[in-house]
């Protein structure tokens, strides 16, 4: 408070000045009045210059009340948010004293856990007010080493008081030494390398400015000693140890210039480090979180893991390098940027675990299910091969050998139904094809009611992904077709074999009789019969419709019976049924000679078929 109170003096002698100005000045009136012309010439110059140096007075002690204004308010803020960081970090010491003892129950223990990530939190808050506060209190240090000293050693030399300005300028190198020493560390985050390196460019300012004074001191001791006296020679031993320590205090100006340029380059490196590293983190992070990772990715994470272990061994080494010679302010700063990222790094580990025990839990599964596929595969390879060995087999000719066939290929079957779970297990993952529903129009609906029912596919609804999946689904569908060809022709053969049995003693006799109790059970006439057979209405029917229709009617018969029916009721072998053969055929009794050409047509009938090859020979 020393300069607020000059100023003010300063402030009472202006205000006392214009009385004094106003009597100076009619005193000059006066003057003016009783001095010769020439002599008022002079006068008025010398009151324009006491007018000029009065107005530089004022604007001077304006400009400094402006500024002694300026650092007092800044005083008081650095005083207020000093004191209430002060008071805070009183209480939280004296809230963390009662805390010391650690709980040892699960629930205790969470509960503390979180109270200190929430003090953290809080603490981290403080930080910016932390740091204004510092860099506040900073430049009030620094406003507050102003100008003065130099100013007093230039007077002190001007003045001729060589020897004050001497020991004046010795006590400011040798306090000035001591911050400049190899062994003051210099190291730290970024923000305070900066901060150092603008302090120390202050500095050298400073050292600039009284180079010249030093110049001036050498020049006023050299023309003092050019006498013998005892002064002169303890003066010179003066300035000898003056230049000395003079040019000690440049050298170890551009030693610690080069040291904090070193300094800055370390800890540029290291921010760059942890934000990259913790970027890295961060982008990693949120893959594992909400990415999904392919199977084929694991070999590119692991890689990853990797490089991320060997950045963060190159941050906390680095990290060490810089706290071993680590300015005492940024101490905490750097071992909390360390123990962040290495929290981050466990923590982001933790997730990258947890997502390679899915990846290699899923790799296990894909494993298991390609050797399942693979197993099935091979089964249906061999039952495939056996099923195309039955069929290169001629038929047999008797129906129990047949029957065995059949009873052989129904085993079969049903351990194909058994396996086609597993391989409906095995394409579980397959997706399902989008069948769009076509109309059908009505025509085309009756004709596809005539149809045979189309036998169904299994499977045929699976969009395979993979190419063993599709080769699964293919080969089992191509096994499953085999295997209901084979049957359909082995029944097929069967019936057929079980009709020629029937054929061999054929009477047509019996099926006549049959087949006239069949239209009486019809209520039916026999000229109604013939009349739905005869569409064209033209009196003869075919042997193929006349067979077509007794087919379709689901009378018991079978087509070889029909053949040779049909023969027996066209008599004269054009081709055709007229509705006399028709009625002759169903009652013979009506024609007494009919009844030798029936046993004869018969016979014919019955050897034709032999010849050629219908009806096994007995």
């Amino acid at each position: 408070m020393p300069f607020t109170g000059c100023w003010r003096a300063a402030v009472l002698c202006g205000d006392q000045a214009p009385n004094t100005a106003c009597r100076f000045l009619n005193r000059n009136g006066r003057l003016f009045t009783l001095s010769r012309k020439d002599d008022c010439d002079v006068i008025h110059n010398l009151i324009m210059t006491v007018q000029d140096r009065y107005k530089k007075l004022q604007q001077r002690t304006s400009e400094r009340g402006r500024m002694l204004e300026d650092v007092k308010k800044n005083a008081k803020q650095f005083n207020e948010s000093w004191r209430l960081l002060v008071d805070w970090m009183t209480e939280v010491e004296q809230t963390l004293d009662t805390h010391k003892e650690i709980a040892v129950s699960h629930e205790e223990i969470k509960q503390q856990l979180t109270e200190q990530k929430e003090f953290q939190k809080l603490l981290r808050s403080k930080r910016p007010m932390y740091e204004a506060t510092l860099k506040s209190g900073r430049s009030l240090h620094e406003r507050a080493q102003t100008s003065h000293d130099r100013t007093l050693e230039e007077a002190l030399l001007f003045s001729g008081r060589f020897t004050d300005a001497l020991q004046a300028l010795n006590d400011w190198l040798y306090r000035a030494e001591p911050q400049l020493a190899e062994d003051v560390p210099v190291g730290g985050d970024k923000d305070m390398v900066n901060n150092l390196i603008d302090k120390h460019k202050a500095f050298q300012k400073e050292l600039g400015k009284r180079a010249g004074c030093i110049r001036t001191l050498k020049r006023s001791v050299r023309d003092l000693t050019r006498s013998s006296t005892a002064d002169a020679h303890w003066l010179q031993e003066q300035m000898d140890e003056l230049e000395g320590r003079w040019e000690a205090v440049c050298k170890l100006s551009v030693s610690k210039q080069d040291r904090l340029e070193a300094a800055l380059q370390q800890a540029e490196k290291f921010d760059g480090l942890v934000h990259c590293f913790m970027e890295r983190l961060t982008e990693v992070e949120r893959i594992l979180k909400y990415g999904v990772i392919p199977e084929e990715e694991e070999g590119l994470l692991s890689f990853r893991k990797q490089h991320e272990v060997m950045e963060l061994e190159n941050i906390q080494c680095l990290g060490e390098e810089i706290l071993a010679s680590c300015h005492p302010d940024s101490i905490i700063t750097l071992k909390s940027w360390i123990s962040v990222t290495k929290t981050r790094y466990e923590e982001v580990s933790t997730w990258a675990q947890q997502q390679g025990q899915k990846i290699q839990a899923s790799l296990t599964a894909l494993e298991t299910e390609r050797e399942e596929v693979q197993r099935l595969l091979d089964w249906i390879s061999s039952a495939e091969e056996a099923l195309s060995l039955r069929d290169q087999e001629p038929l047999p000719e008797a129906t129990e050998h047949n029957q065995k066939l059949i009873e052989q290929h129904t085993v079969f079957m049903e351990e194909l139904n058994k396996k086609f779970p597993e391989v409906e297990h095995a394409t579980k993952s397959c997706k399902h094809k989008s069948i769009s529903k076509q109309q059908v129009s009505p025509s085309k609906r009756r004709s596809a009611m005539k149809l045979q029912p189309v036998i169904p596919v299994p499977l045929e609804h699976l969009n395979p992904q993979t190419p063993q999946l599709s080769q699964l689904v293919s080969e089992w569908q191509k096994l499953w077709l085999l295997a209901v060809a084979r049957q359909n022709r082995l029944e097929q053969h069967q019936q057929m074999l079980k009709e020629m049995e029937e054929f061999a003693n054929f009477d047509f006799n019996i099926w006549r009789k049959r087949y006239i109790q069949w239209i009486s059970h019809l209520k039916s006439r026999i000229l109604d019969v013939f009349r739905s057979i005869d569409r064209d209405q033209d009196g003869r029917i075919s042997q193929k419709e006349f067979i077509d229709y007794v087919l379709a009617s689901k009378f018991p018969t079978s087509s070889l019976e029909m053949n040779a029916v049909a023969s027996i009721f066209d008599m004269n072998n054009d081709g055709f049924i007229d509705y006399y053969e028709f009625v002759s055929a169903l009652h013979p009794s009506r024609d007494p000679y009919r009844k030798t050409l029936d046993a004869d047509q018969i016979n014919e009938e019955v050897r034709r078929a032999c010849a050629k090859g219908i009806i096994r020979k007995r």
